[in-house]
């Protein structure tokens, strides 16, 4: 029952109804002087006035009585320093400032000594554990070099609002609000114990996120980004990691991948990037290609542009000529990586999006007997400058959409003939399924080298001679 609603009862119950019966006469007089002191403890007795204080008319800070019903409030000396509308003279620590203000205020009302500020209604005593979560950023980014520090902070809402409501109707015109002066003396305690990094609002090495209601603190390492070309020498080499078929890559692997969870033990992603993690002291890597060959595709020439990015370094200078060695020396010859340089994220996305023409060599077979020479060279060069329709190939229909796409062949060149072995250069527009250029793959791309020599063709090898992408 509310006070409005008592008082509303006891309206009533006064009112004269039910006559002459009186509803009191059957109680027995009380002698105050026999009140013991255990009905004076019993707790129900007392109510909390903080509600009645929230509610209350008074003037805003820094008006004395603005200050002083804060302080009747509860607030802490960290919150009277922000909303007390006080100038800090000397620039005084926050805390250090609060405690001048609830001094001058006791100086004028004594009164005000009683009140022990044990449960700050404006921050929940949030500033009183700043100093643990600096010890919890610094335990969160022991070993990782940076430079740069972007802070994070997550408030509950009803706090927020919470304090919005008694800032505004009882603080100084301009105080800050509580995310904004929390953040600050956070960022103040922790420059105190670190004093060569930079606080940035944005692309920041490190960035930090707090959560003030459970005191957890989070580290986010911002990846490092390499840019370079390689060259993929193997026929047997895939460009990323590919899990085990039986146990999906599960931790541990299985029998069928002799416990390493992939499906082929190298790839261009672990040979280039795992000497890069191991001296970046890295969780893992990502890797990021301009287009990708087969398995059993070789990339020469340049090679192919990549961008790798290391995940959660716990160093951010890596040293180039270092890598390159490290690399060349793990790699065995598979894989080849002439330089390296320092990249972005937005050029991940540049790699993604370039539609690069590519210059291919390819080598295949005809059924029957040879062909006149010069008349398949023509007849293969005839093809140059057409524009290709391919059905997608049922080699890879289990993961992409059956569509019709239209590519060219910009060029065809260096013809050779060798008995049942013919082999040439052709360049073509991006995503042109060569293999299927020769042999037609039963007819789903027209025209096709196979349709033109009017012979069945099996492809030996396929190489990728240039990515035209710079």
């Amino acid at each position: 029952m509310t006070d409005d609603d008592q008082d509303e009862w006891l309206d009533y119950a006064s009112a004269g109804y039910g006559g002459a019966i009186d509803p009191w006469e059957d109680l027995v007089p009380v002698d105050d002087s026999e009140e013991s002191d255990e009905d004076l403890e019993d707790e129900d007795d007392f109510e909390d006035d903080t509600p009645a204080l929230r509610d209350m008319e008074a003037p805003p800070c820094p008006a004395p009585m603005g200050i002083r019903h804060v302080i009747r409030l509860g607030a802490c000396d960290h919150c009277l320093a922000r909303i007390g509308g006080r100038l800090n003279e000397g620039g005084v620590p926050a805390k250090e400032h609060g405690a001048r203000i609830r001094v001058d205020a006791i100086e004028r009302d004594s009164m005000l000594s009683e009140i022990s500020p044990d449960y700050c209604p404006f921050c929940e005593d949030l500033f009183d554990d700043i100093q643990n979560i600096v010890v919890r950023i610094l335990r969160e980014t022991e070993g990782v070099e940076f430079n740069t520090l972007q802070m994070g902070h997550h408030i509950s809402k009803e706090l927020v609002e919470e304090e919005d409501y008694l800032r505004k109707r009882f603080g100084a015109r301009g105080a800050p609000p509580l995310k904004a002066s929390f953040a600050a003396a956070v960022e103040l305690a922790l420059k105190e114990k670190i004093t060569d990094i930079e606080l940035v609002k944005e692309v920041p090495d490190v960035m930090i996120l707090v959560d003030s209601l459970t005191l957890r603190v989070k580290a986010e390492v911002r990846p490092v980004f390499l840019y370079g070309r390689y060259r993929k020498m193997s026929r047997e080499v895939p460009q990323t990691r590919w899990p085990c078929r039986a146990c999906k890559g599960r931790e541990g692997g299985c029998e069928s991948c002799e416990m390493t969870g992939l499906q082929y033990l190298h790839s261009v992603q672990d040979l280039v990037g795992e000497p890069i993690r191991k001296l970046l002291e890295a969780d893992d890597t990502s890797f990021h290609g301009m287009g990708r060959e087969d398995i059993d595709v070789r990339c020469l020439g340049r090679g192919r542009p990549f961008v790798i990015e290391v995940k959660r370094p716990k160093k951010r200078t890596p040293d180039i000529e270092g890598l390159l060695t490290s690399i060349a020396e793990g790699a065995e010859g598979l894989v080849e990586v002439d330089e390296l340089r320092p990249s972005t994220r937005p050029e991940v996305a540049r790699i993604k999006e370039t539609k690069a023409e590519k210059s291919y060599r390819i080598r295949f077979t005809i059924e029957g007997d040879p062909l006149d020479q010069e008349d398949a060279e023509q007849r293969i060069l005839g093809l140059s400058g057409v524009m290709l329709e391919q059905r997608t190939p049922k080699r890879v229909a289990h993961r992409r959409s059956d569509l019709v796409r239209k590519r060219e062949l910009v060029s065809i060149e260096n013809v050779v003939v060798e008995d049942n072995e013919i082999q040439f250069d052709v360049r073509c527009q991006t995503g042109t399924y060569v293999k299927e250029m020769v042999h037609s793959d039963d007819g789903r791309t027209t025209p096709s080298v196979a349709e033109v020599l009017e012979r069945a063709c099996e492809v030996l090898w396929l190489d990728v001679l240039e990515i035209h992408a710079e």
